[in-house]
């Protein structure tokens, strides 16, 4: 059967037409494709996508997608998205074949006995994790992102192949259960977008994230598309005057160009609007028009043709050109305003639009690799390399990281940066992502420039550590020899590198500080019971540190130091003698009510295998019945109990050994307290409608704030829910509500 994250096999039964004429449809299809390999790529192997395509069908064969088509129609279709792309037959092999390892018994070492190790490896790295059954849903998430983007680094194809994957599911999603669908769709606009971004495949981005958008928020997604469809005529009128007055322009200076013009794709839209605050009136680019030429300086003189028939608007030229993007886009843009409306012109050669739509994919389909087509020079290979350089990187920083939703929530913030240019006092540029700061900016110069970094000056002047840097600003790093990052840089630090250097340098420092603890603390407790630490033997302390998880004593006497265990209870596993039990341990009445005072009797929180632990919601997140969470040892508070959605969970749990897994068990009737932040039109009745969908769902509001600006509404309200099922009810019913932008819930940062 197929996994969760794809659009399924269903029984035999469901048949729409005979499987017979499904078939011959089918294979009419591969004709079509074939034709389009040949024409092409004309040296490529077409006897091997044959046997491939002969082996899919009958290794599919009986099975059907849930829309009831032959399940054989899907690699069909993903091998098509790539051949349109020219890609090699290679590639097209693996995308014929990535769900056979899955959904039939055929093991991988097959696929390479009969279609070689290059197709064998692309399969593998689309293949997901064969212990699906064994994972939660978010490790199995995280296992399966991690597996693609390592395979990815050897093999650019696997992602290639998992793009167009998903690409087809996601126009098919029609056909799965809604609670699939949104699943799906958000692991799409959180993960597949991005790495389709960041690989410059613009086209495939576009598509996915408008298609994502679409199941996730269905209300604004239908509302701004009929927004946009009701501006269509108009559009279309003005971009043909536009591209008209261009053309022609163009024709008089003796610079060859081809001009087409695009409205913004919806999601891209409706995310601007909700950055800027603005209605769809006030977006600059929602149409624009591109400017195709042959060389580099044809498009700077384009780029001054253009500003001969328009005044460009200040500030809001880019010259991609000179800078490129990290994932290689290149392009001149500048936004000028005819007739009262500002529209955006890109200017770019023929091999920069290629680049644009469809990134790696542009280059990859020239590479040889067993086939006749034209060698990939050593120039293209470095251009290549550094398409995926990102990637490498981010691999590198969060290598170690065990934790799924650290993993996840990292990796979402490395994907879909918007760059910063900054620079060096020497002149060197350096891109990082945009929020970041001097202690970013020193962690990428190199990792000891950042531990050592104690001060930072921009373009001259003294500035904070935490100052966010913008485009242009020369950056000082001042650093003093014998300096160690502060913990307090994890709250403000923004790139994966950086993090993930701070992370690893406490984690050192702060377990060696953990062990000397602990070791003291065993040697009073036996003080106080009159025992000899020096009786104990190494292979007791070693049966002890194994009892409690631990691999070696020095990691047992870490857990004592950070608190997460009783030094009387380990001495006494040790020593094999019983030790008298404390006041509190006597008085069970006397925890129980401490945490009734700390509110944990009705929130019904306990710490997998720790009974006897003081545990606590954390005040900046308040987690809810059903929040997924988890528990953060504190020294001399017991355990704080986080939701894992938290913005202060990651700066919290670099310290892994401070990390323990906590779950909800049976719930007393209880209320908890739960913010949201709504953005809306600002329009009579807003208020009561909001107050009315709460009420529908029967929970308390205790405040209400409301601001306008901008002709919008920005609306705080404070409510008591039951559980996270009631919170999700509240938010769809407001969400169904005309003019509601944009609603969440707010943490206490």
């Amino acid at each position: 059967m197929r996994s969760a994250y794809n659009s399924g096999v269903v029984s035999s039964e469901s048949k729409p037409v005979s499987e017979t004429a499904a078939q011959r449809v089918l294979d009419l299809r591969f004709v079509e494709l074939m034709d389009k390999v040949r024409r092409n790529r004309p040296g490529d192997d077409l006897e091997l996508l044959r046997r491939a395509y002969d082996f899919a069908s009958d290794q599919h064969r009986g099975q059907h997608r849930e829309s009831g088509d032959l399940y054989l129609s899907h690699p069909l279709v993903v091998a098509g998205l790539l051949a349109d792309m020219k890609l090699d037959v290679t590639t097209l092999c693996a995308a014929l074949l990535h769900d056979i390892v899955e959904d039939t018994k055929i093991p991988i070492e097959k696929i390479s006995d009969m279609f070689g190790e290059d197709v064998a490896r692309v399969v593998g790295g689309a293949t997901k994790i064969s212990r699906i059954d064994l994972l939660a849903p978010e490790a199995r998430q995280a296992e399966n992102v991690r597996k693609m983007l390592l395979a990815m680094v050897n093999d650019v194809r696997v992602i290639l192949v998992k793009l167009a994957d998903r690409l087809h599911n996601m126009r098919t999603l029609e056909y799965l259960a809604p609670e699939r669908q949104q699943r799906i769709a958000r692991e799409t606009i959180e993960i597949y977008a991005p790495v389709a971004n960041r690989l410059g495949m613009g086209v495939i981005r576009g598509e996915l994230e408008d298609l994502a958008f679409r199941y996730l928020e269905p209300a604004a997604f239908f509302e701004l598309q009929k927004k946009a469809t009701s501006r269509h005529k108009v559009q279309e009128k003005f971009l043909h005057e536009v591209q008209d007055a261009i053309g022609k322009k163009m024709v008089e200076s003796g610079i060859p160009a081809e001009v087409e013009g695009r409205t913004k794709h919806l999601f891209s839209l409706h995310q601007k609007m909700l950055r800027q605050q603005r209605s769809i009136d006030q977006i600059y680019d929602l149409m624009a028009v591109r400017v195709i030429t042959d060389t580099v300086k044809n498009c700077y003189a384009a780029l001054g043709v253009v500003h001969q028939i328009w005044r460009p608007v200040p500030g809001r030229f880019k010259d991609y050109i000179a800078m490129p993007r990290p994932n290689l886009y290149q392009s001149l843009h500048t936004t000028v305003i005819h007739s009262g409306q500002p529209f955006e012109i890109q200017i770019r050669t023929q091999e920069m639009h290629r680049i644009a739509e469809q990134g790696v994919a542009a280059h990859w389909k020239y590479k040889d690799h067993g086939s006749s087509g034209r060698a990939a020079s050593d120039a293209d290979d470095q251009r290549d390399d550094q398409r995926v350089l990102w990637m490498r990187q981010l691999i590198e920083w969060v290598q170690e990281m065990e934790e799924p939703s650290e993993f996840l929530s990292t990796l979402k913030v490395d994907l879909y940066p918007e760059e910063v240019y900054t620079f060096s006092p020497k002149g060197r540029v350096v891109v990082l992502s945009r929020g970041s700061t001097p202690v970013d900016f020193a962690y990428s110069i190199h990792t000891e420039v950042g531990h050592h970094c104690v001060g930072a000056k921009v373009n001259g002047q003294i500035v904070p550590l935490r100052h966010v840097l913008t485009n242009g600003d020369v950056v000082e790093i001042i650093t003093q020899k014998g300096h160690g990052p502060s913990r307090d840089w994890l709250k403000f630090v923004h790139t994966s590198r950086s993090r993930s250097k701070i992370r690893h340098w406490i984690n050192l420092h702060e377990r060696e500080e953990a062990t000397t603890v602990g070791r003291r603390l065993l040697e009073r407790e036996a003080r106080n019971c009159g025992l000899s630490l020096k009786k104990i033997s190494d292979e007791d302390w070693q049966r002890v540190a194994s009892e409690y998880g631990c691999g070696r004593i020095e990691d047992l006497h870490a857990d004592l130091g950070y608190g997460k265990w009783s030094a009387r209870q380990v001495l006494a596993k040790a020593s094999g003698q019983a030790i008298s039990e404390s006041a509190e341990e006597k008085s069970p009445k006397l925890v129980s009510t401490v945490k009734r005072m700390l509110g944990m009797q009705q929130a019904a929180i306990q710490v997998r295998g720790h009974d006897d632990l003081m545990v606590y919601r954390a005040k900046c997140c308040n987690p809810i019945p059903g929040d997924d969470i988890v528990g953060y040892v504190t020294r001399g508070r017991g355990v704080a109990v986080h939701s894992t959605a938290c913005p202060n969970v990651q700066n919290l749990l670099y310290e892994t050994e401070r990390r323990i897994p906590a779950e909800w068990s049976g719930l007393a009737e209880s209320m908890f307290p739960v913010r949201l932040r709504i953005l809306a039109e600002d329009r009579p009745g807003m208020l009561a409608e909001i107050t009315a969908a709460i009420s529908a769902v029967e929970a308390n509001i205790r405040t209400l704030e409301s601001v306008g600006e901008r002709l919008h509404a920005r609306i705080e309200i404070a409510l008591d829910v039951r559980d996270r099922k009631q919170l999700e009810k509240i938010l769809l019913q407001i969400k169904k509500i005309p003019g509601i932008l944009d609603i969440g819930r707010i943490y206490n940062v």
